[in-house]
């Protein structure tokens, strides 16, 4: 396919997400949001028009598509207002069964998370006490017979009770300090088998509607079969789904971003204050420019970012680099938005305040910014390690 014809199928793919989000509107997640509801129909109506399932190949039921088409479409959720956290998950946790997961593995549970038979919604590694050090995580697998026992903790895992299944990261041997990567292990974890088996699920009351939720694990048995690629081998598993999520998230925030300018600035031209539009006021129309060259500027990163992943290329300094860029665009453009509405902003009525609070999120997670600059700095600039 040529530069020109992917362009415009993704062109097609956003026109195909934004009339499928038009049947909902705003006011749809707007509801949602006030009540810590869960959007079934639309995940729903996402799963049946392919778009859940664009990354599972067709030979299992999937459409095939790659990543930079799954950009496409988690950023035209965001920017028609939607909430795009509804669904991510199932796109950006599929590269580590699609890309380590056995053949039994791949043909027992793609084609029926391709049909919606099941969703794949949650990814499980975050911990109360080790937060994003990673390899410091304490919850543990230890192998009897042909089953593995899980015992711990999780916190902040989103849609769990949304969700069939979840990817699982869990250390199966000692922690040495010296080889920190070595001895975690990633499993595939049947939640509906799961709950009240050894695992108890605790929702999080959050300020913003994300299904978060503290997972607690109390010798929970997990098929040995559900083990996704070798056993002490999971740093590797779970980096292809951190890297996927760091730029589908990005792609997220540029979507965000694009709502905010869309929205502030169709307001800032019809909005009339001392006789004019206040668009016209510079101290209004700067803001919102820049904030457009910001997100501008984070949609080509995320572009550079999806390629690579695409090509099986080395991309960590780039995925980080997108989620930075864009999630801080998005904040800008935010910022702006909340600025160029003024009061108004606050109400409820205008959406606003919803999308505000949901791409803040992006500051902190799925990585905080602080950790990104840390990997950047020693990773890519060669500076001393800070911590």
């Amino acid at each position: 396919m040529t530069d020109t014809d992917r362009e415009a199928a993704l062109s097609e793919i956003r026109a195909a997400v934004a009339q499928l989000c038009a049947r909902y509107g705003e006011d749809y997640w707007r509801k949602l949001d006030s009540g810590q509801g869960y959007p079934t129909e639309f995940v729903a109506e996402m799963t049946e028009a392919g778009f859940l399932g664009a990354l599972i190949p067709e030979e299992y039921g999937g459409t095939g598509l790659g990543l930079l088409e799954a950009c496409a479409i988690l950023e035209e959720i965001s920017r028609r207002g939607a909430h795009a956290g509804a669904c991510h998950a199932q796109l950006y946790v599929m590269g580590v069964i699609l890309r380590h997961g056995s053949a039994a593995q791949k043909a027992e549970w793609l084609p029926k998370i391709a049909s919606g038979e099941i969703r794949l919604q949650s990814f499980g590694v975050t911990e109360p006490t080790t937060g994003t050090d990673t390899t410091a995580l304490k919850t543990t697998a230890r192998l009897e017979g042909d089953r593995w026992i899980v015992n711990g903790q999780k916190v902040w895992i989103s849609r769990v009770q949304h969700s069939d299944l979840m990817v699982l990261l869990a250390r199966t041997r000692p922690f040495d300090p010296k080889r920190k990567t070595e001895g975690l292990s990633a499993f595939l974890v049947d939640l509906r088998e799961a709950r009240g088996r050894g695992l108890e699920v605790r929702p999080i009351d959050a300020m913003i509607n994300h299904h978060a939720c503290e997972l607690f694990f109390d010798d929970l048995a997990i098929p040995a079969e559900n083990l996704i690629g070798e056993e002490g081998g999971g740093w590797p598993v779970i980096l292809t789904g951190m890297n996927a999520e760091r730029i589908l998230i990005a792609a997220e925030c540029v979507g965000d971003g694009r709502y905010f300018l869309d929205r502030a600035s169709a307001y800032a031209k019809e909005r009339v204050v001392f006789g004019r539009p206040i668009g016209a006021n510079q101290g209004v129309a700067f803001p919102l420019a820049r904030a457009h060259a910001d997100v501008e500027a984070a949609a080509l990163m995320v572009e550079r970012a999806a390629n690579l992943y695409e090509a099986g290329r080395p991309c960590g300094a780039e995925a980080n680099m997108a989620k930075l860029l864009a999630a801080e665009a998005s904040w800008k453009a935010g910022d702006a938005a909340m600025q160029t509405f003024g009061g108004f902003a606050f109400s409820k009525e205008y959406h606003v305040e919803r999308k505000f609070r949901e791409t803040r999120l992006y500051q902190i997670a799925p990585i905080s910014t602080n950790l990104i600059l840390s990997f950047l700095a020693e990773k890519v600039l060669g500076l001393p390690r800070s911590f």
